[in-house]
């Protein structure tokens, strides 16, 4: 497993931006697909964003495409979600993970950061 450690939450207006980092451990980065998952009080952990390791593609939940972008740096050992014109139902803790494989589930991902607010005000 990979050592998550996620950055940059905060609370920001309406129609603001925040970038949120997550800083990985172990040798074999570059090989994990790294996703963003959120959860709002009383609701379920949902998909964000991933992208892959082996050629970086991107992929994104409908409700943030064209607002969020996902990056890595695999010399860093960091993966990015820049997240641009945020609305109020953005508000949710936020959560790195990684693994071997693709996927929108949680639960097929077996590496987590332990998360950071999000908070965007109306």
């Amino acid at each position: 497993q990979v050592q998550l450690v996620e950055s940059g939450g905060g609370l920001v207006q309406a129609g603001g931006s925040l970038r949120l980092s997550c800083a990985a451990s172990g040798r074999t980065f570059s090989t994990y697909v790294m996703g963003w998952f959120r959860q709002a009080p009383g609701k379920e952990r949902g998909f964000v964003s991933a992208v892959r390791g082996s050629d970086g593609s991107t992929y994104y939940a409908d409700s943030v495409k064209g607002r969020f972008t996902i990056s890595r740096d695999n010399a860093k050992k960091t993966v990015y979600l820049q997240m641009n014109s945020l609305k109020p139902e953005d508000t949710a803790v936020y959560y790195c993970a990684a693994d071997a494989q693709l996927s929108v589930y949680p639960s097929d991902f077996r590496s987590w950061g332990q998360g950071t607010q999000v908070t965007v005000s109306s």
